[in-house]
């Protein structure tokens, strides 16, 4: 079936409170495992219909914030979201203390029962009310982005398009995009800085309303993180510092003088080749006939994924005024049909969105009928970012196919921008740190903190002299900041697995495939440092394992620089 068939209809909250309150109180009563176990099937059906009915929900949202009657569906879950979430802590925490816990946990998967405890740990019934409003606000935050539209050389455009500019070849063509966004956010400033201190502020009441000191520990819960906490990443960031950022910043200021760069401006950073980084051979047809040739000759299962996903109709990639401005994957459960959103702009971000996206469609594909695949997906974010991230290098034997002549351009092009990405993803992390730790902080002074973050992380960029950006806005458009609080760290972590798996691809390719899918098929059924490490690699969290990727990846650089 069509994604656009797909029959949506909503699951109420009283739907939800007839469905858990019953199955809640069958598992508080239970005489037995077994009575248990039952109540959990039906569990899985309602939340089979729920997160279905949600999912299908957002995105018909997202692809059109103008739509009154998604607009109204994406409100209503956004207002019974937190109470649904109460419920299912509720579900959770009788399993916890149910008397049958050793047996429970001998025929589920320990992994399960620690989830549920983290699960708890992030979630109250004080907060409910806090949790509706703070929707509320990152739903005002997504359709004041998705209704911009900033004018460049007499065309109004949403920003998804105008940062194809942001990659142009010529040097003044991107310095006057850039000038163009910064002018354009500025005229929102007001509104970006408002929207987000009060989510700022509604974040901290939640986590002192439950007894923590601040966000930072509850947004860890969260997020669901069962194998590293904050002082593990605190370490990782400083690891990052140390071991990454010189070297980011010798290999990109060496590549700007290839360039004829003196001064390395933030409008040069996406540019990487000399003459211009390759773009896609052909358009959107092109793009698809050619995810068509690589993922049929990745082997006969990744065929049939990719052969679904076409004749489902499962992306929606074209750019256009009230479609949310980022990109995502998503799923259907009751379908088991994962969908995918983009912005196509004609860069080779466009050819990323099939690799990097289709990592994640893949993942739920390979992973729709584990017996833990509603309750812990495929693990916890930086194990979904490391589907992602490393299906765009497995894709490399393909380029030719996407860039034509300039598939080596592309392979430069993606380690290098790769590599110069972990800095960038650590200053998100370390500027939400800083905020959620400092609540009271005024907007410029959340902006200069962002600031002394970009001079600490990327020494070698300027923004002197380039309007509203050069005050340190830059994490304004990041649009994980203000939806998603302490995800963005997981994109960095699990692009250091990403590289091993590259480096390892490049020794025995077969064989890092085959470990990848491997990794991908186990769901959340082991944490990712375990996943990590029957893939044969080494945490980022061990000692020297940064410096020693720092130094392959070089290394690899120099192999393939064009």
């Amino acid at each position: 079936m069509k994604v656009s068939e797909l029959p949506y209809k909503r699951v109420t909250l009283e739907d939800a409170a007839s469905a858990m309150q019953d199955i809640i109180s069958r598992i508080k009563n239970a005489e037995s495992v077994d009575e248990i176990l039952k109540a959990r099937e039906d569990y899985l059906k309602f939340n089979t219909e729920y997160y279905t009915a949600d999912a299908l929900s957002y995105m018909r949202y997202s692809i059109n914030t103008a739509d009154e009657f998604y607009v109204a569906e994406k409100e209503y879950y956004d207002e019974i979201g937190p109470q649904v979430k109460s419920y299912i802590v509720e579900y959770s925490s009788a399993l916890l203390d149910s008397p049958f816990r050793k047996e429970l946990e001998e025929k589920l998967s320990p992994v399960l029962f620690k989830s549920m405890e983290v699960q708890r740990k992030s979630m109250s019934k004080e907060i409910v009310g806090d949790m509706v409003e703070e929707n509320r606000l990152v739903s005002e935050y997504s359709k004041l982005m998705a209704g911009m539209e900033f004018e460049f050389r007499g065309e109004k455009m949403p920003r998804a398009t105008l940062a194809g500019f942001f990659k142009s070849d010529d040097r003044e063509t991107r310095r006057e995009a850039y000038e163009v966004l910064g002018r354009g956010l500025e005229q929102h400033k007001a509104e970006l800085d408002r929207i987000y201190d009060e989510l700022v502020h509604v974040r901290d009441r939640m986590a002192k309303k439950m007894g923590y000191k601040n966000f930072v520990e509850l947004g860890y819960h969260r997020m669901g993180r069962l194998c590293y906490d904050e002082n593990s990443v605190a370490a990782f960031r400083e690891n990052i510092l140390r071991d990454i950022t010189p070297v980011v910043a010798r290999l990109r200021t060496e590549n700007a003088r290839r360039m004829g760069i003196n001064q390395f401006m933030l409008y040069d950073n996406d540019v990487i080749t000399p003459g211009g980084d390759p773009v896609p051979a052909g358009g959107k047809d092109n793009i698809f006939a050619a995810a068509k040739v690589m993922y049929h000759g990745l082997g006969e299962e990744t065929g049939k994924f990719i052969d679904m996903m076409l004749e489902n109709e499962a992306f929606d990639v074209d750019a256009r005024k009230n479609k949310w401005g980022g990109g995502y994957c998503t799923e259907f459960p009751k379908y088991k049909q994962p969908f995918i959103l983009a912005n196509f702009n004609g860069t080779a971000g466009d050819v990323d969105v099939i690799t990097h996206e289709g990592g994640h469609a893949l993942n739920s594909y390979l992973i729709a009928d584990n017996r833990f695949a509603l309750e812990l997906n495929c693990g916890g974010m930086e194990t979904a970012e490391t589907h992602s991230m490393s299906m765009e290098f497995f894709a490399w034997p393909y380029m030719e196919h996407f860039f034509g002549a300039n598939a080596e351009k592309y392979k430069y092009m993606h380690a290098l921008d790769a590599l110069s990405f972990l800095p960038y993803g650590t200053i998100v992390d370390a500027f939400q740190h800083i905020v959620y730790e400092n609540p009271n902080m005024t907007p410029d002074e959340r902006d200069e903190a962002w600031l002394e973050l970009e001079h600490k992380f990327r020494p070698h960029i300027s923004m002197d002299g380039m309007p509203y950006l050069e005050k340190g806005t830059r994490w304004q458009y990041q649009m994980h900041i203000y939806e998603s609080p302490f995800y963005y760290i997981d994109y960095v972590l699990a692009q250091t697995a990403a590289f091993n798996f590259l480096l390892a691809s490049r020794e025995d390719y077969d064989d890092a495939f085959a470990r990848y899918i491997r990794l991908s098929r186990q769901g959340g059924e082991k944490v990712w440092t375990d996943l990590l490490g029957e893939a044969g690699f080494t945490s980022p969290f061990e000692p020297g394992a940064l410096k020693t990727l720092a130094e392959k990846v070089e290394a690899l650089l120099n192999e393939i620089r064009v």
